[in-house]
């Protein structure tokens, strides 16, 4: 029997997704600055030349590495509509999020510091792109209280609070479990987390 060979895309993808694995483990650990070509190979376990063939650079390496989990946030809430029920998309919106603290908590750590040391890689991204999808959201927040659908809120800090309160348990993990005094939340926990935050912040919207 015979065994079907990956195609070149196969293994560019396969490759490409086991350097930025190896890449967000490294960052996280390191930061921008103090993260080494030499050791993302090492942890890939690939040769150092595989990744400079991929990515131009350690620059190039993390800018792409923070459109990838930039794009796994946004995606779900990128087609937002003025038909969506306001009760059903932001309890899902927040359930999303709490999911990804849980299973991918060095995303949310390394966008967390890249925010925190100035955005050097992002600035560009965040007064353009981002600020046009934040934009798309706001209008459309807007909409749901002129007819009535939630209580008057301010839209910027409803969504500063979604985001903040549910990478917390990402960003700030080690103050999360001293507090909790556990080693590690189960997945009891990150139950108790999303039921909480979604009654905490509808009821702030006036919904039940």
């Amino acid at each position: 029997m015979s065994v079907k060979k990956e195609s070149v895309g196969q293994v560019r993808q396969r490759n490409v997704a086991l350097i930025l694995t190896a890449a967000k483990t490294e960052f996280v650990s390191h930061g921008f600055k103090g993260a080494s070509i030499k050791r993302i190979a090492e942890r890939a376990n690939i040769p150092r030349a595989n990744i400079h063939y991929y990515f131009n650079d350690k620059t190039d390496l993390y800018q792409q590495l923070l459109t990838e989990i930039i794009v796994s946030w946004n995606t779900s809430f990128d087609t937002l509509s003025i038909n969506d029920d306001p009760k059903t998309i932001l309890t899902a919106y927040i359930h999303e999020k709490i999911m990804h603290a849980k299973h991918d908590p060095d995303g949310s750590k390394i966008f967390a510091s890249e925010v925190i040391h100035g955005a050097p890689i992002l600035k560009d991204y965040l007064h353009t792109e981002f600020k046009q999808w934040l934009d798309e959201k706001i209008t459309v927040i807007e909409t749901w209280i002129k007819q009535g659908q939630i209580d008057v809120v301010n839209p910027h800090h409803l969504l500063f609070l979604i985001w903040s309160s549910t990478q917390h348990y990402a960003d700030f993990s080690v103050q999360v479990l001293a507090g909790f005094g556990k080693e590690a939340m189960n997945d009891d926990d990150f139950d108790d987390v999303i039921q909480s935050l979604t009654s905490i912040i509808l009821k702030g919207c006036g919904l039940a």
